[in-house]
């Protein structure tokens, strides 16, 4: 992730988590929680902590973590437990999630970059473990409102994922953003898997 959008995060980490901690995800963290096949999430860029809150709040042992040491500060307050500052790249454990959660977060790396995560993200999950993940939908790549974003539609990010070879797409659907304002915004949604052999 870029500085400039790490910058972003710190110097609007209130006004981000004022727009974010309240928005009911309900449907899609029940989607996720209902596929996990045992306790251990990763909210890998957890934001606000909302999701985090969420799943430990369901029962599941959840690591929580963010690039934005603000954000850091915000969510482990709220969630009451310890958010590790950590960027994406240095994600580096192996087979020790039984899902990884990344919502509207790893979009912020550029493609090159998000293809290493995405490997490293598979060697963290347990077999058959899953990820859920979600862009914005189109084909753009570049700054954006000071962040960097890359944007996916399905036949894009299907091409992209091709030769990583462990994870397929088990699920996606398209929605509208959920705050108030941004509905006009459309969201690419992902499941993702990884195979057992």
């Amino acid at each position: 992730m870029s500085n400039k959008t790490i910058d972003y995060y710190n110097q609007n980490a209130d006004s981000f988590v004022q727009g974010t901690v309240s928005v009911d995800f309900k449907e899609t963290q029940d989607k996720f929680l209902k596929l996990l096949t045992g306790k251990k999430v990763l909210d890998f860029g957890c934001g606000s902590g909302r999701d985090t809150k969420y799943f430990l709040e369901s029962g599941f042992d959840v690591t929580a973590t963010d690039g934005s040491e603000e954000l850091c500060k915000s969510a482990s307050t709220y969630t009451g437990i310890q958010v590790k500052h950590m960027l994406f790249q240095d994600l580096n454990e192996v087979d020790c999630y039984d899902g990884i959660w990344a919502c509207s977060s790893i979009l912020h790396l550029p493609k090159d970059e998000l293809k290493i995560v995405i490997k490293k993200m598979s060697g963290v999950l347990k077999p058959n473990g899953i990820i859920y993940t979600s862009f914005k939908y189109g084909n753009f790549e570049g700054e954006r409102n000071r962040r960097f974003f890359t944007d996916f539609t399905l036949e894009v990010f299907k091409d992209f994922i091709s030769d990583v070879k462990d994870i397929v797409i088990e699920e996606y659907w398209i929605t509208r953003d959920v705050r108030p304002g941004r509905e006009e915004e459309k969201w690419l949604n992902l499941i993702l898997r990884k195979k057992t052999s």
